[in-house]
Parts: C-alpha cells; sequence; structure tokens
C-alpha cells in the first residue's frame, strides 16, 4: 500500500509538489519537540500514532520539495507550520499521507487518503443532485468513497488551507445524517464537482469561478485523492 502511493512521488514533483507517507506501525515513534510530545500526550493510544504518523509524513513531503522542518504544533485541532512551509496531511486505517508545495510555488494544498469504503448511501451526504451523474456506469464513474475523497482534498484547498486535519465531510458523515454541517462551517454539498479529463474539478458553489483539479488513485479498496493545481478557465 505505501509502495502505492510512494509511486505518485514523480507525478506529484513535476507538478511542484511533494509526497511524505508514514505507518503507525514504524519503529520509535517519537515525538519531534515538546509541542509535539505535549499534543500527543493528551491523546488515546492509536489516535497519538497517527497524529506522530501524521507530522512524520508532513516533515518527509517538505524534505521532497527540498525544505526541512522541525516540530509541527497545533493550535486547537490544525497543524502550525513554521513560515514558507505548509503541507497537508491525513490518515485512515493506520497509513498517513501529506502533500508539501515547493517553496515559491502558489499552488494549492489538499489531499485525503480513505481505505475504508463509504456505503452507496452515504452519497446524500456529498453529493447534489446535480452531481450524481457522477456515479453512474462505465469508465468516467466514481464511487461515492473517491467522490468523497476527492471533495475532502478539495475542502482543505478551498475551504480550509493546509489545515490536514479538519474532516469536513466526514463530521457531516459522523453526524448520522446531518446531511449538511462542518465544523469549518459548510459541508461538501457546498462543493461541486465536475469531470476533469482523468479527475474532477472541484468549486466551491458559492465561488464556481474558483476551483481546483483533483486526481484520485485507487488504494486496494480505498482511495488516495490529492489536489494538483488551480482549474484552468470557466465551470
Amino acid at each position: 500500500m505505501c509502495g502505492q502511493l510512494a509511486a505518485l512521488r514523480a507525478s506529484l514533483a513535476a507538478a511542484g509538489l511533494g509526497l511524505g507517507v508514514a505507518h503507525v506501525g514504524e519503529a520509535d515513534p517519537e515525538p519531534a519537540g515538546p509541542a509535539e510530545a505535549a499534543a500527543a500526550a493528551s491523546m488515546p493510544p492509536m489516535r497519538r500514532l497517527e497524529f506522530l504518523a501524521g507530522r512524520r509524513a508532513a516533515r518527509r513531503a517538505l524534505r521532497a520539495v527540498g525544505l526541512e522542518c522541525g516540530e509541527i504544533p497545533r493550535s486547537g485541532r490544525l497543524p502550525v507550520f513554521p513560515p514558507g512551509r505548509a503541507a497537508s496531511i491525513s490518515h485512515s486505517a493506520g497509513i498517513a499521507v501529506a502533500v508539501a508545495r515547493a517553496p515559491g510555488r502558489d499552488l494549492p494544498l489538499g489531499c485525503d487518503l480513505e481505505l475504508r469504503p463509504l456505503p452507496r448511501g452515504a452519497a446524500r451526504l456529498v453529493l447534489h443532485a446535480d452531481e450524481e451523474a457522477l456515479l453512474g456506469a462505465g469508465p468516467a464513474a466514481w464511487s461515492v468513497t473517491e467522490l468523497f475523497s476527492a471533495k475532502e482534498a478539495a475542502w482543505k484547498a478551498l475551504a480550509g488551507g493546509p489545515d490536514g486535519e479538519r474532516r469536513a465531510g466526514a463530521w457531516a458523515w459522523a453526524g448520522a445524517g446531518a446531511g449538511a454541517g462542518a465544523g469549518a462551517g459548510g459541508s461538501l454539498r457546498d462543493l461541486r464537482a465536475r469531470p476533469d479529463g482523468d479527475g474532477l474539478r472541484v468549486c466551491l458553489r458559492a465561488e464556481p469561478a474558483h476551483a481546483v483539479r483533483v486526481r484520485m488513485v485507487r488504494i486496494e479498496a480505498g482511495v488516495f485523492s490529492c489536489v494538483v493545481g488551480w482549474a484552468d478557465g470557466p465551470e
């Protein structure tokens, strides 16, 4: 699984992005400094391992674009990066991934990893009626999990910035039918997705001209989604 993600490094590097991957089972998962240690100390054991894996993935992603980074503290649930450094973090089923921006590049940041498939019924929490055709049959169709993940990645880039830990769509899904509403003041239904080559063009419905391109890669039964740049032209 980590090998599948690592195989994306070359294509992301060509787009000015660095990829980092980490696993909760790595040896010596120690905090990188006192702020990380203090944050991790208050967490249950598995959450602590995920948190530290996410920080390792972020440092590896930054290193991939030539930037070193020490500890990454947090404000609330959001990671705080040193000036000139930014990354988006996601984790699922013990794997953490991060995508970082190369220095001097004006690139949106957002990634999402979903290794636990979502049921078809979750579509109502992710899609508006004008997006249901994306679930159709054929090679151009996407699963609910892929669409959820793509919108999660886009939300981080468009609405949340490179916070890496805010889970707008996950909040809505965990709300057992809340339908709309996310911790950051919106939901994935506030985004509109349209086909764009082998990926999706995703915009905020309130700002259709402001859109990102998202690429999804299937990872076993799940998916990794990453924002790979700003979308060109009108919707």
